[in-house]
């Protein structure tokens, strides 16, 4: 990204890409397309840097190491240690192809896959679906939702040491551990199926007044059964269903 020096023709300024222009240099690149930016506001741009999601870094990795690049120099070029490179490089172990599928453009750091890891594929597709339908990709949620794994979901060798985690990483309001993830999911239930259940309710409610309109029904009830007559009328005393909006401050 570049910007023109209106005081000196031919001089442009560079806004973003450093790394990209050096690279070009020691691979003897003369020329480059450029953006050409209108304004030089350097702010503006940084806020649109696409940050590279670790799967997407670990198939960048894995791509290079196939082409004979060795670990060593992936380290050497990203400034990271090798044994940093290779557990990026083997990021995916243990996942499940669906998962990865599902997480590849999310932010989960290499804590949140190395938690996914003790789970098994099914547990571990529900656990990505968590995530995502929260919009929560913390290592402690992640933490969480392993907490609430039944241990017939959980990896065998991560079975006998389960019990010291969840302690460490409990909740303080939540005394097994368990309440952040099943909490979550109870949302997530909800959500589904809040729409279709807000209908049904709507036309149950204008069936009960309906039959309630009607003094022939309604003499039964009120002779034999008074306790569900009060509750019949409750629910047609119901003006809407489902949360209103706030009244707006004087």
């Amino acid at each position: 990204m570049v910007f023109a020096d209106t005081r000196s023709a031919g001089t442009w300024y560079l806004l973003d890409g450093h790394l990209r222009l050096e690279a070009l240099k020691e691979l003897g690149f003369a020329k480059v397309e450029c953006l050409v930016a209108t304004d030089d506001d350097t702010y503006t741009y940084n806020k649109r840097v696409n940050r590279l999601a670790p799967i997407e870094e670990h198939r960048m990795i894995a791509r290079a190491i196939e082409r004979g690049v060795s670990s060593a120099d992936i380290a050497d070029a990203l400034g990271l240690q090798v044994e940093s490179v290779i557990r990026r490089f083997r990021l995916l172990e243990g996942i499940s192809p669906e998962v990865a599928e599902m997480l590849k453009n999310t932010p989960c750091s290499m804590k949140v896959f190395d938690v996914l890891r003790q789970m098994n594929a099914v547990r571990q597709i529900e656990a990505a679906d968590l995530m995502i339908g929260q919009h929560n990709f913390t290592l402690m949620f992640a933490r969480a939702i392993r907490a609430a794994t039944p241990d017939s979901q959980v990896g065998r060798s991560q079975k006998d040491d389960r019990r010291c985690c969840i302690h460490a990483d409990r909740p303080a309001d939540c005394p097994d551990g368990k309440g952040t993830a099943s909490l979550q999911t109870q949302v997530k239930s909800v959500e589904e199926t809040y729409g279709i259940d807000n209908l049904h309710l709507t036309v149950a409610r204008g069936y009960v007044a309906k039959l309630l309109a009607n003094t022939r029904i309604t003499r039964w009830p009120s002779y034999h059964r008074q306790e569900y007559l009060g509750e019949f009328q409750k629910i047609a005393e119901i003006e809407a269903i489902g949360p209103q909006p706030e009244a707006p401050e004087a």
